[in-house]
Order: structure tokens, then sequence, then C-alpha cells
């Protein structure tokens, strides 16, 4: 394992947590990423960014085991890991959150960050389903630890209501809200400020710079919003269609002449 080093704003990021190698994910005979390496630190907040194709959300998929690249190997945790199941990637320690909103309308907010427990809860489904024992002291520890997180991230007031009924940014915190439930050692977040006005958008950097330094948790994000990327992240790696064209501090990835050309944007005379 590589030794913890400094990051750019002066804290410590730890060893290397996932390093994904060589990576090479095809569809049919299109190739969505193409030899791709590059490592995410413990404790460290590591952005994914590229132009809209370049193979960010595929990667992010990779990363989470919802797909199994056809090249390359993924270590975790000092180990290489092979193609798993949803409920084996959430044991891992791996959650995200969704470019577009996955969460259960009909339900209110409290219930839906309670589903990110599951993962944790070890009671058998009989005593479960009769509130007895086991199961009733270990929803109540359960719930414990989403009221936590509720405070945290300063939703009390909506607690019992709906998520159907919620405003889009609203909802955007609920879903951080449930993937923080499951108590992750990675998170991984699909364009969080999407669709955010500039409000909510500083919120959520608030939130995001919060779990990171209060719980500790490392993060991997994609987000188009360059501002956001550079003010958040330690490390990023750049991709254009499929392929790394940069990685580094948001200093060096912003210097980096490819960078500039594929996503930045020339500056013309």
């Amino acid at each position: 394992m590589t030794q913890a080093t400094i990051t750019p704003d002066g804290r410590q990021a730890g060893p290397v947590l996932m390093d994904l190698r060589n990576i090479t994910l095809r569809f049919g005979g299109v190739t969505a990423i193409k030899d791709i390496s590059f490592d995410i630190r413990e404790g460290e907040i590591r952005a994914i960014i590229g132009p809209n194709g370049a193979g960010k959300s595929s990667m992010l998929n990779v990363i989470s085991g919802f797909y199994v690249p056809q090249e390359g190997e993924i270590w975790f945790k000092g180990y290489r890991r092979g193609p798993m199941k949803p409920y084996e990637v959430a044991r891992l320690g791996i959650a995200r959150t969704f470019q577009n909103i996955a969460l259960f309308d009909g339900m209110s907010v409290l219930d839906n960050i309670m589903t990110g427990r599951l993962n944790l809860m070890k009671a058998r489904i009989w005593s479960q389903a009769l509130w007895w024992g086991g199961a009733e002291r270990e929803e109540i520890e359960n719930r414990e630890q989403v009221e936590k997180i509720i405070d945290f991230l300063e939703i009390q007031n909506i607690r019992k209501t709906p998520v159907g009924r919620l405003p889009y940014g609203l909802k955007k915190r609920v879903e951080l809200a449930r993937a923080l439930a499951a108590e992750p050692r990675i998170l991984l977040l699909d364009e969080p400020m999407a669709g955010m006005n500039v409000e909510e958008k500083e919120d959520m950097c608030r939130f995001i710079l919060d779990v990171n330094d209060e719980f500790g948790t490392t993060i991997a994000l994609i987000e188009h919003d360059m501002g956001v990327v550079m003010d958040l992240s330690d490390r990023v790696v750049v991709m254009d269609y499929g392929r790394k064209i940069g990685d580094g501090t948001p200093d060096e990835v912003r210097s980096n002449p490819e960078v500039i050309s594929a996503y930045l944007g020339v500056e013309h005379a």
C-alpha cells in the first residue's frame, strides 16, 4: 500500500484505497473506456471530469461494480476485486448517488434514509416482521444513526414528508443522506450539483466537504461545474472519448494543454 500524502490544501490523504489498473470497457463494438489507470486515496475527494460522452459515468459504474470491464484489474483495500452482486458491493463499503434521483417518492424522508441501513441489519426476517427482541433493538439503534444524519444534513423539518413532495435540491440531499446511512468507506457522487441553483450548490458543496472532513469518508465524484470541481477536489482525473488525458491536482489539470483543448476550451485572441 502507498503511504499517506499531503493534499494541496494541507490535509493528509491516506494510502491507496482503490486502484484501477488498465481498465477497458466495451459495449459491442464501442469502446467506452480505453486502458485507463488511476487510484483513489483514503480520505481524499477525487473528481472525474470530461466532456459529454467521455466515459465518466461508465467509469463510475465500473468503480461501483455495476459494470465489469473486459480488461484490467480493480484493487480495493489491497485485494483484487472480482465481479460482485449489488449487496456485495454495499458490504464492501461502497455507496453512491445517481445522476437521475433514485428515491421512493411515496415514502417519507426518514424511511428513505432507513433503507440505506438495510445491509447493516442482521436480525432474521421473522423477528423483523414481529419487531421483537434483537430486531427491535437493532432498528432502534439504526434509527438513532439515521437521526444523526438527518441533523447533520439539516433536514429535520422534512423528516416525515413524502419524498415526492420535495423540491429537487432537497431530494438530492435526501439521496446523499441515504448513501451516508450505509456508512461507506468510499462514496460515489454522480453529478451531485446537476440542476441546482447557486444557493443549492453552495449548500451541497458545504455538505460534501463536511462529510469528507468530519466522517473521513473518501469521495469520488463526477461534476460538470468546473468551479465546484476545482474548489472541492484534492485530485482530478480527466477523460475524453474514453481515454485519460490528465491526472493530478486541480492546478496541474487546469494548466494541462490537452485538458484545456479538450474540456476547458482554448483561449482565442
